[in-house]
């Protein structure tokens, strides 16, 4: 009988379907009682978030398949992973409706001047602000054009916009007017009102929100960023905060963000504690996607969202 191992909780009902399944089920929640134990060690599957950071997975020499209940792979062991071939897989959709909502919602803040209204609200102060703009007729470009770009996308079309892309070919995706390949970032960057920074960490992306790029944008324009923090060097985007209507920060490169941080007293920043993906939905959403790929695994069936280890995605 195959073993796995929960780390993250869903409730003895959704575990009782698992066992139906043919495994035998153990959950332990992360946290620092999760530690390497015979209860561990045998286990055949890890379905977790961040329970890689108290288990050693050499260790667990049984272990073949890890569900990361996460879009991204940063909390995961990658050099173990790829010694002990385990297969990966994310859970690259099961986010994608609040980020995509989460997306549309700190644009129209940004237009709509609505952080500063809340402001006034919470000062008492009367005071129409004819400063607002219209989003109808804008250019919005996304780096990146995955699952959560796309779900931003689709709810875009009806605010009259133009959506460009940029992925690694310039390949056409669904929702997009225009998509461009990574050599042809700039265009994006000179031609775009709205820059939505959407896509995994890895080499070749670290950093492509910098001096240069940030150089190409236009006098008002607006920056949001959901994908991970190190995409932006955040030095490079403080150095010209000025010339930006707004930027959207809901995730950066040191989390939490220290209270030294200048972001903090920049008028025209909006932080978020990397808040994007939460959502009432989400264990009801996340376990559908767990336990398919449990079923899958245990019939011999090719999982769904594998990913490349080294790649990152």
């Amino acid at each position: 009988m195959k073993k796995v191992l929960f780390t993250v909780r869903y409730g003895a009902d959704r575990l009782d379907k698992v066992r139906e399944l043919g495994y035998e089920v153990k959950f332990i929640p992360e946290g620092d009682k999760l530690t390497n134990s015979k209860e561990t060690d045998d286990a055949d599957v890890l379905v977790t978030y961040f329970g890689c950071y108290n288990l050693d997975i050499d260790k667990m020499k049984n272990l073949k398949y890890i569900q990361t209940t996460s879009a991204g792979l940063d909390q995961l062991p990658k050099d173990k992973i790829s010694k002990n071939s385990i297969i990966v897989a994310n859970n690259k959709d099961g986010y994608k409706v609040p980020i995509g909502e989460w997306i549309v919602k700190s644009i129209l803040d940004i237009y709509k001047n609505t952080y500063r209204l809340h402001d006034q609200k919470n000062a008492k102060i009367w005071k129409m602000d004819t400063s607002v703009k219209e989003l109808a007729g804008q250019k919005i470009g996304f780096l990146g054009t995955g699952n959560i770009a796309k779900e931003a996308a689709k709810r875009l079309k009806g605010f009259d916009v133009e959506i460009w892309g940029m992925n690694t070919k310039g390949r056409d995706v669904e929702y997009f007017d225009k998509c461009f390949s990574t050599y042809e970032r700039d265009c994006l960057f000179q031609k775009c009102d709205v820059i939505v920074v959407s896509m995994p960490s890895t080499e070749d992306t670290k950093g492509i929100v910098n001096k240069h790029t940030l150089g190409l944008m236009k006098e008002g324009s607006a920056i949001v960023n959901i994908g991970r923090g190190d995409l932006i060097v955040e030095r490079d985007l403080l150095d010209c905060i000025d010339k930006f209507r707004g930027v959207a920060l809901d995730v950066f490169e040191e989390e939490p963000l220290s209270v030294d941080s200048e972001f903090w007293e920049k008028e025209n920043v909006l932080i978020t504690p990397h808040n994007s993906w939460c959502s009432d939905k989400n264990v009801e959403r996340n376990f559908r996607m767990i336990y398919e790929n449990l079923k899958r695994y245990i019939e011999n069936e090719p999982i769904k969202n594998v990913v490349d280890i080294e790649r990152g995605y």
